[in-house]
């Protein structure tokens, strides 16, 4: 049994990392929106957007780290992943404030329920990108 889940977890390691880097972002993201937002009275759009640069930065340096294994720091490295990572979270980003605006401003839905919702169909989008475009194995 032991063997088994020993396999499964070499096997899924990028996942089951992700996974776990994936909610510390979105806790990253949320909280920040909740702060701008409910404490500090900042505009819906705009705590969205400080919670978003917040969160890809966090989801930059751990996903580099430690859920993709990319060694490398060399300039040319770097500067492919950052913009490939950066327009990639870009899609996301403006896909999650156009639903943020689309259910909190135009339709009154609640802003966590409607923020949690939206961040699921983002981490799911920016784990594809990520796997299959910006730390893709060569």
């Amino acid at each position: 049994m032991m063997k088994f889940i020993s396999k499964m977890m070499k096997k899924y390691q990028s996942l089951i990392s992700y996974a776990i880097f994936g909610v510390l972002t979105t806790i990253v993201n949320i909280v920040t929106y909740n702060v701008c937002y409910s404490k500090i009275g900042i505009g819906n759009t705009v705590s969205n957007v400080i919670a978003w640069i917040l969160a890809v930065a966090f989801a930059y340096v751990t996903n580099k780290i430690w859920v993709f294994d990319s060694k490398s720091w060399k300039w040319d490295v770097l500067k492919r992943e950052v913009t490939t990572f950066v327009s990639c979270r870009l899609a996301t980003g403006i896909m999650d404030i156009v639903i943020m605006f689309l259910c909190v401003d135009i339709m009154d839905m609640p802003a966590m329920i409607m923020k949690l919702l939206s961040n699921i169909l983002v981490i799911i989008l920016n784990y594809i990108f990520s796997k299959l475009i910006i730390f893709k194995k060569k």
